[in-house]
């Protein structure tokens, strides 16, 4: 079976979303497809946390930068900068969230899709 144009989009912008987290050192990074849920507002959630605000803040920037450089593409919407505890970056397919540890365990996005596909990403280099 062949992938269409669209399943090699959201591949490409995958692999670029977690390029760009893997180069800041993002941790445990977690992919949930959304694809079997239905009306979900995406189809993928990638979740990683940073140890710091400064951190977070550097994560989510090197996903922005490194999606623009690997399949030219901008978030439709970011949110959290200000405070750097939870950004969301949005991709309309795909929406990257960057958390704080303790933000991440409180709001618990993984147990709260828990009835979607949950893969533990585990970049190539580490």
């Amino acid at each position: 079976m062949t992938k269409t144009q669209a399943e090699n989009d959201s591949e490409s912008l995958l692999n670029a979303v977690i390029e760009g987290i893997d180069r800041k050192k993002g941790l445990d990074i977690v992919k949930i497809d959304l694809t079997k849920i239905n009306h979900s507002e995406c189809n993928y959630f990638i979740i990683c946390h940073g140890n710091s605000n400064t951190h977070v803040d550097a994560i989510a920037h090197s996903v922005e930068e490194t999606v623009e450089e690997m399949v030219g593409e901008r978030a439709w919407h970011k949110d959290g900068y200000k405070n750097s505890l939870w950004i969301l970056l949005d991709y309309a397919d795909i929406m990257v969230h960057v958390f704080q540890h303790d933000s991440r365990n409180f709001y618990d996005l993984e147990n709260l899709w828990a009835d979607a596909i949950i893969e533990e990403i585990k970049p190539e280099n580490k």
